[in-house]
C-alpha cells in the first residue's frame, strides 16, 4: 500500500507520544517494504523542525535529538518536488482555510490516488470531510 507521510507521523517515531506505536509499525512496514511511503520534499526540514522544538520543551536531549535526525535520514520516504502541487494546494487552502503545507499533503495524496496518514486531529477534522482519503494513525493496525 502507497500512503503519503505526514510529518506528524515520523515525529511520533521518535518521540514518545500518542499512537506512536502505530507510527512505528508503519516504519517497520515501510523499511520491509510492505507498504511504500511518500511525501513532499519538505518532509525532512519539517520533521526536524519539530525534533529541535521537542529539544527545546525538554522532551528529549540533544544527543536524542541529533539522533533522531540521523534516524530520519537513513529512512526518509520518496520525496516529491512541492512546485507542482502548489495550484491544487492553494485552491485547498485558500476554500478550507487551512494552511498551504498542509495542503500540499493533501494534493501529493490526490494527485498519487493514495491515503494520507497524519496524527494531527486537527487536519482529520477540518478535511477529512471533503477529503475521505485522510486517515487518522489511530486507525491504522
Amino acid at each position: 500500500m502507497k500512503y503519503v507521510l505526514d510529518a506528524s507521523v515520523a515525529f511520533k517515531w521518535f518521540v514518545p507520544e500518542v499512537n506512536s506505536d502505530k507510527a512505528i509499525v508503519l516504519r517497520d512496514d515501510f523499511r520491509n517494504a510492505i507498504h511504500e511511503l511518500i511525501a513532499p520534499k519538505f518532509f525532512p526540514v519539517e520533521c526536524t523542525h519539530s525534533i529541535t522544538r521537542a529539544e527545546r520543551q525538554g522532551r528529549i536531549t540533544q544527543a536524542q535529538g541529533l539522533q533522531a535526525l540521523a534516524d530520519l535520514l537513513a529512512m526518509l520516504p520518496d520525496l516529491h518536488s512541492v512546485l507542482p502541487l502548489l495550484p491544487r494546494a492553494y485552491e485547498i487552502s485558500s476554500s478550507m482555510r487551512v494552511g498551504v503545507y498542509d495542503c500540499i499533503y493533501v494534493g501529493l495524496a490526490e494527485r498519487e490516488n493514495c491515503e494520507l496518514v497524519t496524527g494531527d486531529d486537527k487536519l482529520v477534522k477540518t478535511l477529512q470531510p471533503m477529503f475521505p482519503f485522510i486517515i487518522p494513525l489511530s486507525s491504522m493496525p
